[in-house]
C-alpha cells in the first residue's frame, strides 16, 4: 500500500482534477475540528438536524422488505415515482406532466444537472451563470468540456448598512446580453437562489426567457427549494410554451423531505431534453437508489393530503425569522430570504483584531474567510464565506457577507444566537 502512494506521483492526473486549491469545505471542517470552543455550532452547510417526517422514513423502512426495492430500478426512474412528481407538479406547471416521457430521476439534483450537462454540452459550448453560484455548477460544466460566462447579480446598494430583501440582488441584463456569444449553449438559474435567498421575480425571467429564445439557448432552471417560497414563485417553464420547450426543471426530493443524504434528485422537462438527460445518467450511474425512490414516492403521493408542503413552509420561515433576530440585536444587516433556507449577514461592522493570527492558506484569502474563521476558533459557530461562489475578479461582493443555514432545529438556532452575542465586542 505504501509503494501504491509513493508511486502515485509518477501519474499525472487529468486538469478536470488536478491543481484545485483548498477548497471552503475543507477549510470550514479544519477550523471546526481545531477550534478550542466545543462542539461547534454549525450554521454553514445546508444539511438538515433533523429526520424527515415520519411517513416518510416508515416507507424507507418498507421499501427494504420488498424484493424489487432492493434491485436495480429503472434507469428513468421506479414508475411510481416519476407517476407521483407527475401528478404533483401538473397543477403546478400547468399542463399534464407525463410521467414516462418528461421525468426522470436521478441520484440527487447535483447528478441530475451534471447529466443536463453532459447530455447537451459539448468541448468549447459556452454555459452562462449567475454569480454567486452554486460551487458544483462549475466542476459539473469543466467536467462536460463547457466554458462559463459568469454575469454577477448586483448586491443591494445599502446591504451594508441596513437590512435589504434577497429581491434586492438585481440582474444587469445589459451585461447578461453582453455574455452570450454565438457558442451559448445553455444557461442556468437558481430560484430560489443559494446563497442570494433570491425569487427571480416573473419579469426577470420573462427577460430572461426572451434572451434565451432570442439567441437559441436551453435554460437549466435548478429549483430545488421550491417548496420553500416565502413570496410569489414563478418557473420559467410555465411563462410560455416557447420556453417551456428550452427549459429542463431540476428538483431534490431529498430538500423536499429533509434527506439530503438519500440523493433522490430529478429533472421535468420536455421529452426531447429528456431523453438525452436521462442517456447520460445511463452512462453515469445507470440507476438511483431504489427503496428511497419508494420512499418518495410515498412523499409525494401524501405531502398535500397531510398539509406538509404549507407546514415545511411555515416552519422553515419561522425558523428564519427566530434566527435573524439576532442580526437585528446585533445591528447587523442581512438579505432577507425570499425563499430557502439560507441567509446571507452582512459583517463590515465588525472589527476583526488587527493582530489575530491566522494560519496562512486563510490569511491569503478574502476577509469573509477571515470572518467565517474567527467565528469558527473565538465563537464556536460556523459560517460559510460566499466568496467561494464568486470568480476571483467579482469576489469583493461578498467579502463583508456569511452565509447562514438555518434548517437546524431550534434549540441549535438559540445557541448559535446566544453565541454570536458575543460580538458586541467587536462591533464598530
Amino acid at each position: 500500500m505504501g509503494s501504491t502512494v509513493a508511486q502515485s506521483g509518477l501519474f499525472r492526473p487529468a486538469s478536470r482534477v488536478a491543481g484545485q486549491k483548498q477548497d471552503v469545505w475543507t477549510i470550514v471542517n479544519e477550523a471546526a475540528t481545531t477550534s478550542p470552543v466545543q462542539p461547534i455550532i454549525n450554521m454553514g452547510q445546508g444539511f438538515f438536524g433533523y429526520n424527515p417526517p415520519k411517513f416518510i422514513t416508515d416507507a424507507a423502512k418498507e421499501a427494504l422488505d420488498k424484493v424489487d426495492c432492493n434491485q436495480y430500478s429503472p434507469t428513468k426512474g421506479r414508475p411510481r415515482l416519476k407517476k407521483a412528481i407527475a401528478k404533483a407538479y401538473s397543477p403546478l406547471f400547468g399542463r399534464d406532466v407525463d410521467p414516462e416521457t418528461e421525468v426522470t430521476i436521478t441520484t440527487g439534483a447535483n447528478e441530475g444537472m451534471l447529466s443536463a450537462f453532459m447530455g447537451f454540452i459539448e468541448p468549447g459550448d459556452e454555459v452562462v451563470i449567475f454569480e454567486p453560484f452554486f460551487d458544483q455548477y462549475i466542476s459539473n460544466i469543466e467536467m462536460a468540456g463547457g466554458v462559463i460566462r459568469y454575469v454577477p447579480l448586483q448586491p443591494p446598494k445599502n446591504g451594508a448598512t441596513e437590512v435589504s430583501s434577497a429581491g434586492d440582488w438585481t440582474i444587469n441584463l445589459t451585461e447578461l446580453e453582453k455574455a452570450i456569444t454565438p457558442k451559448t449553449k445553455m444557461i442556468v438559474l437558481n430560484t430560489p437562489h443559494n446563497p442570494v435567498g433570491k425569487i427571480f421575480s416573473k419579469s426577470e425571467l420573462q427577460a430572461i426567457g426572451d434572451l434565451c429564445i432570442k439567441h437559441n439557448i436551453l435554460i437549466l432552471s435548478d429549483e430545488v427549494y421550491d417548496r420553500l417560497p416565502y413570496t410569489p414563485f414563478t418557473r420559467i417553464a410555465t411563462l410560455s410554451p416557447a420556453l417551456a420547450s428550452r427549459t429542463l426543471t431540476v428538483g431534490s426530493a431529498g430538500k423536499n423531505f429533509y434527506a439530503t443524504g438519500w440523493r433522490v434528485g430529478y429533472l421535468i422537462g420536455p421529452a426531447p431534453l429528456i431523453h438525452y438527460v436521462a442517456a447520460a445518467h445511463t452512462r453515469i450511474c445507470f440507476s438511483s437508489v431504489s427503496p428511497l425512490q419508494e420512499a418518495a414516492a410515498v412523499g409525494f403521493e401524501k405531502a398535500e393530503a397531510m398539509g406538509f408542503w404549507e407546514q415545511s413552509r411555515v416552519e422553515m420561515k419561522g425558523k428564519m425569522e427566530r434566527f435573524c433576530a439576532v442580526f437585528e440585536e446585533l445591528g447587523l444587516p442581512y438579505s432577507k430570504p425570499e425563499g430557502g433556507y439560507f441567509v446571507l449577514a452582512n459583517f463590515a461592522q465588525a472589527n476583526l483584531p488587527t493582530d489575530y493570527s491566522f494560519p496562512a492558506h486563510v490569511a491569503e484569502r478574502s476577509r469573509d474567510f477571515k470572518l467565517s474563521w474567527f467565528l469558527i476558533m473565538e465563537l464556536g459557530v460556523a459560517a460559510i464565506p460566499p466568496t467561494e461562489f464568486y470568480t476571483k475578479e467579482n469576489g469583493w461582493m461578498a467579502e463583508d457577507w456569511l452565509r447562514f443555514a438555518v434548517c437546524k432545529e431550534d434549540e441549535v438556532l438559540e445557541g448559535a444566537k446566544e453565541r454570536l452575542r458575543g460580538l458586541r465586542r467587536y462591533m464598530k
